[in-house]
């Protein structure tokens, strides 16, 4: 069965909207792991607008031993007041996976992949750490990307194909081409020996076309869509509702 990944972001800026405690970022997680989901996400900024570096280590005491902990970010994001650096935070908590991702402080969300044959020369003393430290790594990357080797050889266990495009034309009724694009990326992959996660704009809507087209789907990360639902029909539930489309 493929793991959902629960992005908690969205809990953490209703928090931050009142300066306050509450909602509860930990006690969100907490609820979702007792509804039956595999992992938690956090995507820790330097501009800290949704997660901050406590919740980032509150929630690994949290989750330790339950579930897996996923931390997404800017490998190259250093520190920044009380905020760290991306890759102090990863030493300090040591998650079960880190996913790569190429965003700027400039960037609403993620919208983007790395380029591999571009990026990877970059990336390869990190990803060197990131082995050391003995946390699975993922790049985010494009649907379309196709060129995985170089990765695979310098240490990267899975890729995290960016289901934006995916999202929008589905939305639009006109899914096929991206769905696609996502699949042959999935096959390439896998050809090079790494496993496949997805995540941005996933849905209970759109979750099931693209399950189907990617066999073999190890993780997806659902956080906005998630959220949003469960402001309607409860956080446990909607949890179970996409384990049911996983399953």
């Amino acid at each position: 069965m493929t793991l959902l990944s629960v992005n908690v972001n969205k809990i953490a800026v209703l928090r931050n909207s009142r300066g306050e405690g509450e909602p509860d970022v930990c006690r969100a997680a907490h609820v979702c792991m007792e509804a039956g989901c595999g992992g938690i996400t956090v995507h820790p900024r330097p501009d800290q607008r949704h997660i901050r570096p406590d919740d980032v280590r509150r929630l690994a005491a949290l989750i330790r031993g339950r579930v897996e902990y996923n931390i997404e970010g800017n490998p190259f994001a250093g520190e920044r007041g009380s905020y760290p650096g991306f890759m102090a935070l990863v030493r300090e908590v040591r998650p079960t996976q880190v996913t790569l991702v190429p965003d700027s402080d400039a960037q609403i969300t993620s919208d983007h992949g790395f380029d591999l044959p571009r990026d990877i020369e970059r990336l390869a003393p990190i990803l060197k750490e990131l082995q050391a430290l003995g946390c699975r790594i993922s790049l985010f990357v494009d649907a379309g990307c196709t060129e995985f080797e170089a990765a695979a050889s310098a240490g990267v266990s899975r890729v995290e194909i960016y289901t934006g495009p995916y999202a929008k034309a589905f939305a639009e009724h006109k899914a096929d081409a991206e769905l696609e694009r996502c699949a042959e990326t999935a096959r390439h992959a896998h050809r090079a020996g790494l496993a496949v996660n997805a995540g941005h704009d996933l849905s209970q809507a759109n979750l099931g076309a693209l399950k189907r087209a990617i066999p073999g789907l190890a993780e997806v990360s659902i956080g906005h869509a998630l959220i949003g639902e469960a402001l309607y029909d409860g956080l446990a539930t909607t949890v179970k509702r996409y384990l049911r489309i996983l399953s």
